[in-house]
């Protein structure tokens, strides 16, 4: 399957190796990512520091790796809610339909109509910036997707034959739902999954650059990019290198996305 995938295979290799990365980050990077050091201030790539310093003689290839850390955890929990939220709420609205169905699609209608990243603003602008928040905050304004494509299939897959049987047998609506109908539904729902991961980390980035996500001195690649701001002129691989990380991380989901998809049909 992987020979005759190599979106799928380019995908995972590139997730995997960063995810592995992280694992081992305090083996890979042994220095404290918020270590200041005068005496390395904005240091260009070097052997010592691979990816140079910033401003505060910090090591920025340890910052982009621990920064890797709460990016990946935030785009994987917050679509983990988002997908939590959208098979319960789109299952529902999919099997019992009218009353159920209308209040449930109506309310991601509404929601929808909203740009997601002005939402997430509004909201944060209420609440302490913290990682938390934000793991939530994203995850909650993004069930709108999952939940229409489980409901679109469960209103396809209702009506088959094995489930009539299961009405017959007795078996209850629980059972009916968990057992057979979201197990046949998650398809287009996990290649949502998988870009929506990607949305996730792309929205913290945002927020972090806004200085409404995570924030200092834990690092994320959005607050480093921000750092950069005030150095981009003397001090290019601030912004090169962590923009570089973003962009690989979102092509590597985008790939394992495009590889699901041909799976699935």
């Amino acid at each position: 399957m992987m020979k005759r995938n190599p979106y799928l295979k380019i995908g995972l290799t590139i997730i995997g190796l960063l995810m592995l990365i992280t694992l081992f980050a305090p083996w890979l990077r042994s220095a404290d990512p918020a270590q200041i050091d005068a005496a390395q201030l904005l240091m260009p790539p070097s052997s010592a520091h691979p990816f140079g310093t910033d401003q505060l003689g910090r090591d920025l290839l340890t910052r982009i790796i621990y920064g890797a850390r709460i990016s990946l955890s935030i785009g994987f929990i917050a679509m983990g809610i988002a997908v939590a939220v959208g098979i319960l709420l789109g299952s529902l609205a999919g099997f019992y339909g009218r009353l159920v169905d209308t209040l449930i699609m109506r309310c991601a209608d509404v929601m929808l109509c909203f740009p997601t990243f002005f939402l997430i603003l509004a909201v944060v602008a209420f609440l302490e910036p913290s990682i938390f928040n934000i793991m939530a905050i994203i995850g909650l304004t993004s069930w709108m997707g999952p939940a229409r494509l489980i409901r679109g299939e469960i209103l396809s897959l209702k009506e088959r034959e094995f489930i009539q049987a299961e009405r017959a047998l007795g078996a209850s609506d629980a059972r009916i739902i968990l057992r057979h109908l979201v197990p046949n539904a998650l398809g287009p729902v996990l290649v949502n999954a998988t870009l929506g991961i990607s949305a996730a980390i792309l929205l913290e980035t945002g927020l972090s650059f806004l200085g409404l996500g995570v924030q200092p001195p834990v690092p994320s690649w959005g607050n480093i990019l921000i750092e950069a701001k005030s150095t981009l002129g003397v001090a290019w691989w601030i912004m090169i290198f962590p923009g570089l990380a973003i962009l690989v991380t979102i092509l590597g989901f985008n790939f394992i996305a495009e590889g699901l998809k041909k799976i699935i049909g």
